[in-house]
């Protein structure tokens, strides 16, 4: 570099100086912190062994729409490509996006894992099959209206923290490797099928909806029978009422099946 001589030399030097720095700064890998302060939660990472026992119990098919909210370093992620799933992670910290795209990329699924700088709040999870968190209960219950709005059969699984009164369908504890934050939680969307349907013969089926737990009655002619061990599992429903089983199966505003062994029901509302 030639100085003008009007230009200080001891000033030229300390820009020089300070262009050296900011280079060597620029070059420094990101190394995350556990404990670092996010957005919404601090920065921990799943472990390796729950993260898989996550994607077991979502039961993750090849081809399948997985979103994880607050992805971290991406390791959920990018579990989630080698599996064959479309796999996007939502994350506020950019230079954990980065960090996310950098492994994935060493890890071979650069073109299969995508993630995404952004608010976990205002992401768009309408696509999803699976979804995954490692995130606090606040925060959960926060997004819970959000998940339970989601298609019916959408699978959400939780690294250790719950949904306060939404109980999880499984939970599971990971074992081997894993010696801390090695539990995790299950919950399946239900179809909302709260309100009264009406049978071809004029009976009516009135159902009150707690996540996937309902309960009602079921007046077919002068018989007015209360339900009992009533489910509602992505799109199946299943209650006994008097003496009969009867399962179901939810499209729209109409429920189809079977009562007992053999014989079909409809309901339409």
């Amino acid at each position: 570099m030639r100085l003008s001589q009007s230009f200080p030399r001891s000033l030229a030097l300390s820009c020089l100086a300070i262009v050296i720095l900011a280079g060597a700064a620029l070059a420094e890998k990101f190394e995350p912190r556990v404990g670092q302060p996010g957005k919404d939660v601090v920065w921990v990472p799943s472990p390796q062994a729950l993260v898989d026992r996550m994607l077991d119990m979502a039961k993750l098919a090849p081809g399948e729409y997985h979103m994880d909210l607050g992805s971290g370093d991406g390791r959920t992620v990018i579990t989630a490509a080698k599996r064959g799933a479309i796999a996007v992670g939502v994350e506020y910290n950019p230079n954990m996006v980065a960090l996310a795209r950098e492994n994935a990329k060493q890890a071979g699924v650069g073109d299969r894992a995508t993630f995404i700088e952004g608010d976990l709040f205002k992401a768009d999870i309408s696509k999803a099959n699976v979804i995954t968190l490692f995130l606090l209960p606040d925060i959960n219950l926060r997004l819970r209206p959000k998940l339970l709005d989601l298609r019916p059969g959408t699978r959400i699984v939780s690294n250790s923290f719950d949904m306060g009164d939404w109980t999880p369908d499984q939970t599971i504890q990971a074992g081997g490797e894993c010696t801390s934050w090695c539990r995790a939680h299950l919950w399946i969307v239900p179809a909302k099928v709260g309100g009264t349907w009406k049978l071809p013969d004029g009976g009516e089926l009135t159902l009150e909806q707690k996540y996937q737990t309902i309960t009602g009655s079921l007046r077919m002619g002068s018989s007015n029978m209360n339900i009992s061990n009533g489910k509602v599992i992505a799109d199946q429903v299943t209650f006994t009422a008097g003496t009969m089983q009867y399962t179901g199966r939810v499209s729209g505003n109409t429920i189809e099946g079977i009562a007992q062994t053999s014989t079909s029901w409809r309901a339409t509302r």
